[in-house]
């Protein structure tokens, strides 16, 4: 039996705000994929925050450097799922101020204790239609391959506002639109996800990340999700002037 097929995990989601925040609930994916065995490669998909860049790019050379070392690109399979693509750019511009990705490197390495190679798609294009052509691009190119997908994305952002009376109910609210959003993605819904992040119906800023990893899901078949944790930023701050939801679910060969 090969190391890809002893290990269940074809993916997790994992939040992306500050370790102070968001750390504990990215924690527990990371900790099941640390017992689950380490995969060759880990390809983090990210929302690009700041819209500089291609519509979705991707880095195909070179190390992300962090306080605890190096992280390597894998750049033989980087290329490969470029070149596949029509839409995933080389761009390097993109990845050098956003955050998404990049938050995810050290819970790599810490839990893989060797050398790390990974793969960055960023996207500020975040469409079903652009979702699924990059879940193609990555199943084609990964067929016997022992790799982890990581779908960075928080959930719920919700800005107080001079209408929010009772904090309680604000507090609810979010639980409920982020619980929306939970339903789909454990029912390997992308349709119904991808429409929550596009009209906003649910403000998590990853749709596009967390839909492509549902939809290498239903490529690959056989796949299964667990819901590992959700929390929001309030349970850390107690501050309701700017509440952040957090979750962290796995999807797993059947």
């Amino acid at each position: 039996m090969t190391a890809k097929e002893s290990r269940k995990i074809v993916g997790v989601i994992s939040p992306h705000a500050g370790y102070s925040y968001s750390g504990q609930v990215a924690a527990r994916g990371y900790d099941r994929i640390s017992r689950d065995g380490i995969p060759e490669t880990f390809i983090i998909l990210g929302p690009n925050h700041s819209g500089r860049g291609s519509g979705v790019s991707i880095q195909t050379e070179g190390a992300w450097e962090t306080p605890l070392g190096l992280a390597q690109v894998d750049s033989p399979l980087a290329k490969q799922i470029q070149k596949a693509s029509e839409i995933i750019d080389i761009d390097d511009s993109t990845h050098s101020t956003e955050h998404s990705i990049e938050v995810q490197i050290p819970f790599i390495q810490f839990i893989s204790e060797s050398n790390v190679r990974f793969i960055p798609i960023c996207s500020w294009m975040q469409d079903l239609e652009t979702s699924r052509e990059i879940a193609k691009s990555i199943v084609d190119q990964t067929r016997n391959k022992n790799f982890v997908i990581i779908a960075s994305s928080d959930f719920t952002h919700h800005e107080r506002s001079f209408t929010d009376k009772d904090e309680d109910q604000m507090l609810k609210k979010i639980e409920e639109d982020d619980k929306r959003a939970i339903d789909a993605i454990t029912r390997l819904d992308d349709v119904t996800l991808n429409a929550l992040g596009e009209t906003q119906k649910v403000t998590m800023c990853g749709y596009g990340p967390i839909t492509t990893l549902i939809a290498v899901a239903k490529l690959l078949g056989s796949v299964k999700t667990e819901f590992l944790a959700h929390k929001t930023s309030y349970e850390i701050t107690r501050d309701p002037t700017y509440v952040v939801g957090y979750s962290s679910i796995l999807f797993l060969r059947d």
